[in-house]
């Protein structure tokens, strides 16, 4: 078993008095691929935002670990929701990508050759050449998605976290997409949030139905059983 590199016990978060989770236990290994589904309102994206800190649960406790031993935090990409990005902000595609290093460069100091060598590599993966220079506005939702799966990926984090990845992207992409992601599970986790179970259960190692509370399945054998409870067909 890998260690673990995320470890969420006995979350609960609440909005207005209105409990989001509830109980939520989840642990993380290093290289899982892990698909969370559920309804919409169900606590899916306040549940990433926990794990990446940005919301402090009101009970429970977030630990994070690197070689198994505690440590206070850990490398994370993030790529939002499509609907949260802010496409009148004067960036460009480069800029985007090259944001995603931000944490790694002196305050008083110009990024390496090195970087910039390294954000020229992550544009040709992310198939945006030609188009470095042109702001985020001008983009296709496609595009934009590329851009920032870049950015999210370019640190070399511990685990990518993906919320709706596919949204918006081209099935042509979506295939090189979810090929790219397979290539960078050998090296570290992948949490992807996703409301097609059907492209979930091709690629992901384990899933996370998350509807207040969470209910944990290993592998992607899911049985039928459990697929008629959380989406009302045995074909869902």
């Amino acid at each position: 078993m890998n260690n673990p590199i995320i470890r969420l016990e006995q979350i609960q978060v609440a909005y207005d008095e209105r409990v989001v989770l509830n109980d939520v236990n989840l642990t993380v290994h290093q290289k899982d691929f892990l698909g969370i589904i559920g309804p919409n309102g169900g606590g899916k994206t306040t549940l990433i935002k926990v794990i990446l800190g940005l919301v402090k649960p009101h009970k429970g406790n977030v630990h994070y670990f690197r070689n198994g031993n505690p440590t206070h935090e850990i490398k994370m990409g993030y790529l939002p929701q499509y609907n949260q990005i802010d496409k009148k902000f004067p960036i460009s595609v480069y800029d985007v990508i090259l944001s995603g290093l931000s944490r790694q460069k002196s305050l008083f100091h110009r990024f390496s050759k090195e970087q910039h060598a390294k954000v020229s590599e992550v544009i040709t993966q992310m198939g945006l050449e030609g188009l470095e220079k042109r702001a985020i506005g001008q983009l296709s939702g496609g595009q934009l998605q590329r851009a920032l799966l870049g950015r999210a990926i370019i640190s070399d984090p511990d685990v990518v976290i993906l919320d709706e990845p596919n949204t918006y992207i081209d099935k042509r992409f979506e295939a090189k997409l979810y090929k790219l992601l397979k290539e960078i599970n050998h090296e570290r986790a992948i949490i992807l949030v996703s409301h097609d179970i059907g492209t979930i259960l091709q690629y992901v190692k384990a899933v996370a139905y998350v509807n207040e509370t969470l209910d944990y399945h290993p592998g992607t054998e899911i049985p039928a059983e459990w697929l008629e409870e959380y989406f009302g067909c045995p074909n869902a």
